[in-house]
């Protein structure tokens, strides 16, 4: 067994993505994911790797690109105002197949907001917020021991798939400090970086997919002829203006996520048995939900908890499947309400589906959610 410690989310995150082969850090400080910065400072080093703080936030994504291109794992960390100034890139790095780790500790309000004030209103920013189409991995924990297992599995996501995989934590869960037990080192998968699988000689191709649909480019700097570019590109990486490689580029990103998501889908039930009400929560509004659920229980209510690690690729089977169990589907989220609309639309009017929004810079009570929940089975008993 690990030894138990106290830690913080932001620092759980950092430590995982570094026991997950993380060498490289570039990023710059904003509140609230500084703390993921400051413990690749000082820890990097420690095990080989590189931190650097950028002039700014494109520069902090623009140089973990580079850094993933030449053979590291690579991530970088913000909050509202730099995850927008990293979409472009993040386009860049979805058409252009690179490994990356974006870690966006969301916060309140559009531009600079409430800075110190939780927020989880950048899920649809995380799955459309770069133009063109393309597909997005996304994940959302709720303590702080699942920060370091999400860190874990968005870098072994962004390197099996080469995509660029965001963690999507809230400053709740990003500054919350709980007694955890990490595991060990042999406990803990690690995908490693793709290898091409053909020598120089035998004609090679750098974005050859493989049976999985994902390719397998050569890091830079070690012999082979690689070309990267944001424009469509063919098989050997230069670009193509041929519609007929266009649509096959744009079906292959997609697809080659669409096919494992179920694999990627991660949730939890909670006293779902014989529950008539559900309340799908993620992030740390989920901790808040849970109470309410339990409290609700004990009052009588036949309530109970689908709680989302994986918010992008969406769990359509998983949000059809339980509109099809229960009566009423209550959302609650530190937002005006994003995530509802997609639960709205899976349920297809199977089961009423509530949204019970928060935007006052403030968490919510447990009591909230409770009264919504007493007043959703109300509805749905009539």
């Amino acid at each position: 067994m690990s030894e138990a410690r106290l830690m913080q989310g932001n620092e759980a995150c950092a430590e995982g993505a570094v026991a997950a082969g993380v060498r490289f850090f570039g990023g710059y400080p904003i509140t609230p994911s500084t703390e993921i910065a400051e413990y690749m400072a000082v820890n990097l080093p420690k095990v080989g790797g590189n931190f650097i703080q950028m002039e700014d936030e494109i520069a902090g994504i623009g140089v973990i690109l580079g850094a993933s291109l030449a053979g590291k794992k690579a991530l970088t960390a913000t909050s509202g105002p730099g995850f927008s100034l990293k979409q472009e890139l993040i386009g860049y790095a979805a058409i252009a197949e690179i490994p990356a780790v974006i870690v966006n500790v969301q916060r309140m309000g559009p531009s600079t907001g409430q800075p110190t004030s939780p927020a989880q209103a950048d899920i649809m920013q995380a799955r459309w917020g770069t133009h063109g189409d393309h597909p997005m991995i996304a994940l959302s924990p709720w303590t702080v021991r699942e920060s370091f297992d999400v860190a874990v599995k968005a870098v072994n996501y962004s390197e099996r798939f080469r995509t660029p995989v965001i963690i999507l934590l809230d400053e709740v869960v990003g500054h919350l400090r709980e007694r955890v037990e990490l595991p060990s080192a042999h406990e803990i998968e690690i995908y490693p970086r793709r290898m091409p699988n053909t020598t120089k000689a035998q004609g090679y191709k750098a974005y050859t997919p493989m049976e999985d649909l994902v390719p397998n480019p050569a890091n830079f700097g070690t012999g082979y002829r690689i070309h990267c570019t944001g424009l469509v590109h063919d098989e050997t990486g230069f670009p193509s203006g041929s519609p007929k490689v266009t649509e096959q580029t744009i079906h292959r990103l997609h697809e080659k996520i669409m096919r494992v998501q179920d694999e990627i889908t991660h949730y939890d039930e909670f006293f779902m048995d014989d529950a008539e009400i559900a309340v799908v929560a993620f992030g740390g509004t989920a901790r808040t939900a849970y109470a309410a659920v339990e409290a609700a229980r004990h009052a009588g209510q036949k309530v109970g908890m689908v709680r989302m690690m994986t918010i992008w690729p969406f769990a359509e089977n998983v949000m059809r499947n339980l509109a099809k169990r229960v009566k009423g589907i209550l959302v609650p989220e530190m937002n005006y309400g994003q995530y509802v609309y997609e639960v709205e639309r899976a349920a297809a009017a199977q089961a009423r589906v509530v949204s019970l929004p928060k935007y006052d810079a403030e968490v919510f009570t447990p009591d909230e959610i409770k009264q919504a929940i007493e007043k959703l089975a109300a509805e749905v008993a009539k």
